[in-house]
């Protein structure tokens, strides 16, 4: 049986091809405690969501909406793996509560709970906003110099008055930074256009992973018990790359660690799947739905790592096309390989 690290999407990966996705959830009783839950609160139920005639941007992006959509399309294809191991589970970003649930230090409705909250906090307070920008080419080839210059670049207008910007997620070729709007039009004015489509505005994040989200933080753990957590039955890899073992966590310090450095400080993406690699050194990625836009991030971690010899776009791809190393599970094609 091949080893697997479960790697959870964050926010940005449930778009308009993503409709319908939860028809495939294998656990129907289960999907339909959510559905509660989201009624009690007066919140439209992500059945209803998902199975709309369209997509709408300004619905199915909003916090409250997207991060109860896929916590539930990931946890759904996590449940339906088979003939694999899991060694270790990590996330992206929003990812981190959904990889808590696989990784069963949150119960699945526990989970739920939590990034439902979460979600919906940081829809009603929306501080700041994040902006996508790569440091690597075309051709994913390490830039250590252009990433110091963008994170140098973020560091100036930060000290300039009324100017707030940082860096939020490092994600593999690509940096994620987040502020307020005087901060991120500063670096959309200073950075020439790349690539046709950077630098790019993400509709309806806030300053994820930034000292901005302390007021949301402090709600989030008003709101949410330390009781929720427990002992994961996996091993979980956090967003500095750290490991929290079965049987050996502290689930008030991984309850501080989710709701305190987790919301507020950057998020390390690339650290965690660089842990991923060398500490469990597993035969396959595998990454849940919805979605498959995390899958080059993955990749690009994986060649600064230096992971079995990758060192560009190229190689990965054809040791893709040889001996896959990398399942995304919102491929038909490769999901079949592992439910």
């Amino acid at each position: 049986m091949k080893k697997a690290v479960l790697i959870c999407p964050g926010r940005g990966t449930y778009t308009k091809t993503e409709l319908g996705s939860l028809a495939r959830f294998p656990d129907r009783s289960l999907l339909d405690s959510f559905d509660a839950r989201r009624a009690a609160l007066g919140q439209e139920t992500l059945t209803a969501l998902d199975a709309a005639a369209s997509y709408s941007v300004a619905k199915h992006t909003r916090g409250d909406n997207a991060s109860a959509l896929i916590y539930a399309c990931t946890l759904g294809d996590a449940l339906s793996l088979q003939s694999v191991e899991i060694v270790a589970v990590t996330g992206n970003s929003m990812g981190w509560y959904s990889a808590l649930a696989c990784a069963g230090a949150l119960t699945a409705q526990n989970g739920f709970e939590v990034v439902n909250t979460m979600g919906t906090l940081m829809q009603e307070q929306l501080i700041g906003g994040q902006i996508l920008h790569p440091f690597m080419d075309e051709n994913w080839q390490p830039n250590p110099a252009r990433r110091a210059e963008l994170l140098a670049l973020a560091a100036e207008i930060s000290t300039k008055p009324g100017h707030v910007l940082a860096l939020s997620i490092d994600l593999g070729g690509m940096l994620v930074l987040a502020g307020n709007e005087a901060g991120l039009k500063a670096f959309e004015a200073a950075v020439p256009p790349e690539q046709g489509r950077f630098p790019m505005r993400l509709a309806n994040h806030a300053a994820f992973h930034t000292a901005l989200q302390a007021p949301v933080a402090a709600m989030g753990r008003a709101k949410l018990s330390a009781s929720l957590f427990q002992q994961p039955q996996k091993p979980l890899i956090d967003g500095r790359g750290a490991i929290w073992w079965p049987g050996a966590s502290d689930t008030a310090n991984l309850y501080g660690y989710t709701l305190g450095h987790q919301v507020t400080e950057a998020y390390d993406f690339t650290a965690a799947i660089r842990t991923a690699a060398r500490e469990f050194a597993p035969d396959l990625f595998i990454i849940p739905g919805p979605g498959t836009t995390l899958g080059g991030a993955v990749a690009q971690s994986l060649i600064l790592a230096h992971w079995q010899g990758l060192g560009s776009k190229q190689d990965f791809q054809t040791r893709q096309a040889a001996n896959p190393l990398l399942i995304s599970m919102g491929l038909p094609e490769q999901r079949a390989q592992v439910t």
